[in-house]
């Protein structure tokens, strides 16, 4: 999820789809790099085959979703409407992307212990949040206020 938000939020990012956010498509640029470099990685050193199967399958369906909202918004839309689509796009998947985490919360809730939920991960990612939250304030971008609210949940 957190590769398809970075690829979503930099395609967002780009000038002939969003102006003036050339500093969000450049710092989810890098991201999309690193989450890339990071799964190629997991497909290097899983153990099983299954595992590579699995991350191969979701990763092409990052792929997939990502090359059609490229598309559509390049080929059928144009102005405030691409605009439009790519940021309800990064939205929506940047909110899946932070609710994931939920599933440890309920695990923290049910076994009474934070040690799934480390404090300085979910310290980072609330500060991430804000610091993003803020700067669509600051921009009146409400695509990257809303994709990016500290309210939600952090956990691994």
């Amino acid at each position: 999820m957190t590769l398809l938000n970075c690829l979503l939020s930099a395609w967002y990012g780009l000038p002939f789809v969003s102006p003036n956010n050339v500093l969000v498509s450049t710092i989810n640029g890098v991201g999309a790099v690193i989450e890339t470099v990071y799964v190629v990685i997991f497909l290097v050193f899983a153990s099983n085959r299954k595992a590579r199967l699995r991350t191969l399958g979701l990763a092409s369906a990052v792929a997939a979703v990502f090359t059609v909202v490229a598309l559509v918004s390049m080929l059928a839309l144009h102005g405030p409407a691409r605009k439009l689509l790519a940021g309800l796009a990064m939205t929506v998947f940047s909110i899946c992307m932070y609710a994931s985490p939920l599933s440890i919360m309920r695990m923290v809730i049910k076994t009474k212990s934070v040690e799934y939920m480390p404090f300085l991960l979910s310290l980072a990612v609330f500060l991430c949040g804000t610091s993003w939250f803020i700067y669509g304030l600051l921009g009146h971008d409400l695509f990257v206020t809303s994709s990016r609210c500290p309210c939600r949940p952090a956990g691994a």
